[in-house]
């Protein structure tokens, strides 16, 4: 009697091995992996009434346990088996008995119908357009995908029911994201098409939000939020709610404390009685477990505190384990805001002050934090020489020592080179940069709100008047340069990429909104990159090597102009962003005193700028692309590689990837991260900088063995190379956890 097993209906049928055979088969097509091999190692323990779910498994897992550095293209083979298995739930769960990709407008409208797809997709959109839409998904287009890229897709980016039942095949969430961008252009089928062609082919991948949410009735599309904290208990507790609320929509937050008067300062006259930054740090920290994002996870917040603030030594034992838990927050990422007379004292082995940011407003009039550069400094020599200021005398590299130290067993503080940020700043004439976001890339101008009392508007209705400042707001995504690198590519693509992210800024839901006003203010947007590391492989280009720098130099001068060009020509047809005027933009200034290349026009580019405007006040900047780089097969943003393989242990299996092209040719060009000469990222950083306008999530790789003078010349390397921020420092020994969001 034939071995009976359990469809996916329930339904109970003889085995038909033949059928299991021609899956393999399908599953090896285009490959070198041999499908006999596949069936042989699989082992499975035919039983009656095991499932077909089952038999599936245990046939991906053993494609999967086969991926190697010998074969990495068993990869491949485990994705379309997996596929296969989403192209089955699929079809169970929307009931439906044909092929996949066949009944798009009744799934969207069925979906809408549910609460799980937006609305706009089908007030903006007829059925017959829907339906000239279907047709032109390319279903083909799934064979791109890895085996951590389809998972990863499915687990956590398809649309699911309430039963955790998957919905959506991999193309049609591509196409409603690409609707949801588009549905308020003119052409809006052109345009469709456009942004579905560089999500489906990898070409360009929109940051976890926009990918997750376009489509979704809860339309968060932005990464992060960058705010500011004004010394008053108004403030304080403002942004504690308006982090709540951010973190409430998946948000991952950046703040500067700078402001805050240090402890033992004065409060209404009374002196040593302020708690200082730390007791508002542990409420921000507590508010970030107890306000989870979407029951995922706890919320992400980043908060920097400038290095000459007197609570810096306290700050920086925020995270140790040592010493009073009472002053303890270890669930927030501290980032150290380092003015350059700060490096420069660090770099002579000199002496530098602490002070209280509010006795240098009570007696000299000024809040420090508003400058930079040389005013800064001259407004630090001011404080020093007041002897009616109380400072704390300290050797410079006694505060780097402690960040040395907690960089490398926590990764942390991240570092902001606040006088590079500032300076460099295109929108300095209305605002300054104070802090940076979550994973360091985001530079823009932000402001604390004001406020102005409260009003009385009926006999039990009063209103608290409040004056918005600038809360910044990150909208990313990611060129993958192993598919787009060439000038005719990054001519064809990067357009459209800008085109996305300012639709983003429109299309958004803002969960308070100052976000809203601030985004469409500057209309920021941030260009970044994505798979560096499989580019310089695939090139046949060595990491620590000079032509490595020069490639990367020209490179990034293109995407840079085209960005730029991109900007101001959506700026004649949309208008251009309200703060251009007076902005290094308008000015030229953007364009000089640097050695912009003989590569692009850009004196040009310059007068092109300066008469139609930018549509983006902030264009560029690179994420960690951690789970979006997964999707798309590529190495993380431009970092490189950790390993050549990749194996992580899961309950319900192992999950095993390859970096991508990885054959005779490329092996050794994949060298890994913490085997590089780390002054070699430093390098390649500075070349990438120089085209950059705001910054980039610039990580080190270092091993128990690194000496603290190398870790400290890695600092020092990128202030002077002009870099405005660092990342993590990653030691083999410490875990990460990155934003979620920005990845």
């Amino acid at each position: 009697m034939a071995i009976r097993v359990v469809k996916r209906d329930g339904t109970v049928v003889p085995i038909d091995v033949y059928k299991i055979k021609k899956v393999i088969s399908f599953a090896c097509e285009h490959t070198d992996c041999d499908p006999l091999e596949l069936e042989m190692d699989a082992h499975v323990q035919f039983r009656n009434d095991i499932t077909t779910e089952e038999i599936q498994k245990m046939v991906i897992q053993t494609a999967v346990e086969k991926i190697s550095l010998e074969e990495p293209e068993w990869q491949f083979v485990a994705a379309r088996l997996l596929l296969y298995d989403v192209y089955k739930k699929v079809c169970l769960y929307r009931d439906i008995q044909k092929k996949p990709y066949t009944d798009f407008y009744t799934f969207i409208v069925s979906a809408t119908k549910q609460g799980l797809y937006s609305d706009t997709i089908l007030e903006r959109y007829t059925k017959k357009e829907i339906e000239e839409l279907s047709t032109y998904i390319k279903p083909e287009r799934d064979l791109l995908f890895t085996f951590v890229g389809i998972k990863t897709l499915s687990d956590r980016y398809l649309i699911r029911n309430g039963n955790k039942e998957i919905l959506e095949l991999p193309q049609e969430s591509f196409m409603g994201i690409a609707m949801f961008l588009a549905s308020k252009e003119k052409d809006k089928l052109n345009w469709v098409k456009k942004f579905y062609d560089v999500i489906s082919k990898f070409e360009v991948i929109p940051a976890t939000p926009t990918l997750s949410n376009s489509r979704k009735p809860l339309s968060q599309l932005s990464s992060c939020f960058v705010g500011t904290v004004d010394d008053s208990l108004d403030s304080i507790f403002d942004f504690i709610s308006t982090f709540a609320q951010l973190s409430k929509y998946g948000g991952g937050v950046g703040a500067d404390l700078s402001r805050i008067r240090a402890q033992g300062s004065e409060i209404r006259g009374f002196k040593n009685v302020a708690g200082g930054v730390v007791p508002w740090i542990r409420i921000l920290n507590d508010t970030a477990v107890a306000v989870d994002q979407l029951g995922i996870r706890k919320g992400a917040l980043s908060l920097t505190l400038n290095v000459y603030h007197s609570d810096i030594f306290d700050f920086l034992n925020l995270k140790t384990n040592n010493g009073d838990d009472r002053r303890k927050a270890h669930d927030i990422f501290p980032a150290v805001g380092m003015p350059d007379n700060f490096m420069r004292a660090v770099k002579e082995r000199a002496e530098y002050y602490l002070f209280d940011p509010y006795i240098v407003r009570k007696y000299l009039g000024f809040e420090i934090s508003d400058y930079y550069g040389e005013e800064f400094e001259k407004r630090y020599d001011q404080v020093v020489l007041d002897d009616r200021i109380a400072k704390i005398k300290v050797t410079a590299m006694s505060i780097m020592k402690m960040i040395l130290k907690s960089t490398f067993e926590t990764g942390l503080p991240f570092i902001f080179y606040r006088d590079t940020a500032n300076k460099c700043n295109p929108n300095k004439h209305c605002g300054v940069v104070r802090s940076t976001n979550l994973c360091v890339e985001i530079i823009q101008n932000m402001s604390a709100p004001q406020f102005k009392g409260t009003e009385s508007t009926g006999d039990y209705d009063f209103s608290i008047k409040k004056k918005a400042g600038d809360l910044v707001v990150c909208n990313l995504s990611s060129l993958n340069l192993m598919k787009v690198n060439s000038d005719e590519d990054i001519e064809r693509v990067v357009p459209i990429q800008v085109r996305m992210l300012d639709n983003v800024i429109d299309l958004n839901f803002y969960p308070v909104k100052e976000a809203e006003l601030t985004n469409k203010k500057y209309r920021a947007i941030a260009v970044g990159t994505m798979s560096y590391h499989a580019l310089l492989a695939t090139k046949g280009i060595s990491w620590e090597s000079q032509e490595h720098l020069d490639y990367v130099d020209k490179l990034y001068e293109k995407i840079s102009y085209t960005t730029i060009e991109a900007s101001t020509k959506l700026s004649v047809e949309k208008g251009k962003y309200s703060m251009f005027e007076g902005s290094d933009w308008q000015k030229g200034d953007f364009f000089g005193g640097r050695d912009l290349g003989n590569n692009q026009d850009w004196d040009g580019l310059k007068e092109k700028v300066a008469k139609d405007g930018l549509r983006n006040g902030y264009l560029l900047a690179i994420a960690p692309t951690g789970s979006i780089s997964l999707i798309a097969g590529a190495t993380a943003g431009i970092d490189p590689i950790f390993s050549k393989i990749e194996r992580t242990e899961k309950v319900n299996g192992v999950i095993i990837s390859a970096v991508p092209e990885l054959n005779d040719a490329t092996y050794w060009l994949y060298k890994e991260a913490h085997k590089i000469d780390q002054n070699w990222i430093v390098k390649a950083a500075a070349k990438r900088q120089k085209w950059i306008d705001q910054s980039q999530s610039l990580n080190f790789f270092v091993t128990s063995e690194a000496k603290a003078k190398d870790l400290l010349s890695y600092y020092m390397n990128a202030w002077e190379s002009g870099c405005k921020t660092v990342y993590y420092m990653r030691s083999k020994a410490v875990e990460f956890e990155e934003c979620e969001s920005c990845t």
